[in-house]
């Protein structure tokens, strides 16, 4: 690694501080008087960090001339391609499915895990609409961080698998805000996620099913609340709704 590959570490660990202790404690504080307007800001606060470290990564490759290939920022051929194609479409047909039987069902409530979880969740049209833009920001800037970038800076100290395991470590406490079981659970999506990166040979798959599952996740919890018309009261099956990850 070169001093601007160091910068660009403590880029990433400045950010993920300034999310933890500034973003999600003022997200919370914000959200008890004017919940909209809370999701809205963090949101965007989010986006524009994601892509501020994107942008700054991808001008440190070309600074240095580096193959996106190091990357693993390359197309996946043969059945590694028809591999990831099937586990979209099964994302989605699970989504579509689940959607489909909120729509079915009867109005009523259901006891959520995470008590932020709600608190995140798209409530109306305008809202879901956003959180699409924050779930496909999510998907591809942070695939291109924590298992493209941090698996390649790693690698030449801890392997290509104990680089791995180090990214999926980071990723995990980058979320460390959602409680010990979100740090689990974000912790096993990233294991998978990091599996599918590995074995395809690219970053694509896990940008792409990264994407579906935050998509997904924030579709179902739009329909439930749309489905209950209890807007701010708890409505959201934990296991089926994810904070963006």
């Amino acid at each position: 690694m070169t001093t601007p590959d160091f910068c660009y570490l403590g880029l990433i660990t400045l950010l993920l501080l300034l999310d933890y202790f500034l973003l999600w404690p003022a997200f919370l504080r914000w959200s008890e008087s004017d919940p909209g307007r809370a999701r809205l800001w963090l949101w965007s606060g989010w986006m524009i960090m994601l892509w501020a470290l994107v942008v700054a990564g991808v001008a440190l490759w070309l600074f240095e001339a580096r193959a996106w290939s190091a990357l693993r920022l390359v197309a996946p051929r043969g059945w590694r391609m028809w591999s990831a194609i099937a586990l979209a479409l099964t994302l989605v047909i699970r989504y579509a499915r689940t959607v489909a039987r909120i729509a079915r069902s009867k109005p009523g409530r259901i006891k959520m895990g995470n008590s932020h979880a709600e608190k995140l969740a798209p409530h109306t049209q305008s809202e879901l609409s956003w959180w699409v833009a924050v779930s496909l920001s999510a998907g591809v800037c942070e695939e291109f961080v924590f298992r493209g970038y941090l698996i390649w800076a790693f690698q030449p100290l801890l392997g290509v698998y104990g680089a791995a395991v180090f990214s999926v470590a980071v990723f995990a406490a980058a979320h460390a805000y959602q409680g010990a079981k979100g740090i689990l659970a974000t912790g096993i999506a990233g294991s998978l996620l990091t599996l599918v990166v590995l074995i395809s040979g690219s970053l694509f798959p896990a940008m792409i099913l990264h994407s579906l599952v935050d998509i997904g996740s924030g579709l179902v919890a739009w329909s439930a609340l749309r489905k209950t018309g209890r807007i701010g009261e708890p409505t959201v099956n934990p296991d089926t709704y994810n904070i963006p990850t």
